[in-house]
C-alpha cells in the first residue's frame, strides 16, 4: 500500500463516485498513454493492480482493462465490482467466454487461466479482497447483483 491509499479508499466509498467512472477511466487511459503503460491511477493510489487483456466474445479483438487485484497464494484475485453499479463490466462476460487471458503485472506479462469462484470459495476470497480494498463491501451493498470474483493462475 502507498501513501495515497487511505485517500483512495475514502474516495472510492463516496456514493456518487460511480457517476465519475467514465472520467476516472479516461484519466487512467491518459496516464497509461503518457507513461507508456508504466503507471495508471491505481499505481498512483498505491494499490495492487494488473492490466487484463481478454479476447472479446463478440468481436474477437483483444480488450484491455486495468483492474485492482489482490495477489494471493501465487495467484491474483479480481472482482467485477464496477463500483457497485447495476451493470456487469464487459470484461466479465469476455473472461467467462474465453476462460483465459493475458495479464500485465508491473512490467511482466503472463498468460493465465481464469476460474470464477462460487460458494464458500468465493466467500473466503472475498474476505481476502476486503483486506486490500474495503470498499468492495460498499459496492456489494450498492448493487442487487452478485459481484463475480475470479482467480487468475499462470498457465504452466
Amino acid at each position: 500500500m502507498g501513501l495515497l491509499t487511505p485517500l483512495a479508499v475514502r474516495l472510492g466509498a463516496i456514493s456518487w463516485m460511480p457517476k465519475l467512472l467514465p472520467q476516472v477511466v479516461w484519466t487512467d487511459r491518459q496516464l497509461h498513454r503518457l507513461t507508456r503503460d508504466r503507471y495508471g491511477v491505481l499505481d498512483v493510489a498505491g494499490l495492487p493492480n494488473l492490466v487484463l487483456t481478454v479476447v472479446g466474445r463478440r468481436s474477437g479483438l483483444p480488450r484491455s482493462t486495468p483492474l485492482l487485484c489482490v495477489p494471493h497464494q501465487g495467484r491474483w484475485l479480481v472482482a467485477g465490482s464496477y463500483f457497485g453499479g447495476p451493470d456487469m463490466p464487459a470484461w466479465v462476460f469476455n473472461l467467462r467466454a474465453a476462460g483465459e487471458a493475458t495479464i500485465r503485472v508491473e512490467r511482466t506479462s503472463y498468460v493465465v487461466t481464469a476460474r470464477e469462484l462460487t460458494g464458500d470459495e468465493r466467500s473466503a476470497a472475498w474476505q481476502v479482497m476486503l483486506r486490500t480494498w474495503p470498499n468492495f463491501a460498499t459496492y456489494e451493498k450498492r448493487t442487487n447483483r452478485v459481484i463475480p470474483v475470479f482467480e487468475l493462475a499462470r498457465k504452466p
